[in-house]
């Protein structure tokens, strides 16, 4: 690419929407993770007892059940960067690359 080429591209207010639509979304959602992973790790740190607590007559407590819960955060979470990336993300990258053959 060319320097006229890069300038263009950062320039483009589509562009510009992208990464920061982009990095947004992203932060928000490692951000909840974070929240969501530390929340449980404190929680075995400071009060084990409570993640402890036998669930029923069994030996299953409630800490596996919510360990279990923040793994699937974790997919969820991915599932929904990569649907809102496959569309929204996907369509404004197309568009900033098709400006750019017109410059090319």
């Amino acid at each position: 690419m060319t320097k006229e080429q890069i300038e263009h591209v950062r320039n483009n207010p589509k562009y510009q929407k992208l990464v920061k639509g982009r990095s947004r979304f992203a932060w928000t959602l490692s951000i909840i993770m974070l929240v969501v992973y530390y929340a449980f790790i404190l929680t075995i740190a400071f009060d084990p007892s409570a993640l402890g607590t036998r669930m029923g007559d069994g030996v299953m407590t409630i800490g596996i059940p919510i360990g279990i819960a923040i793994i699937i955060i974790a997919f969820l979470l991915t599932g929904i960067y990569v649907r809102r990336a496959n569309s929204e993300f996907d369509a404004l990258s197309h568009q900033v690359k098709e400006e750019l053959k017109d410059i090319a």
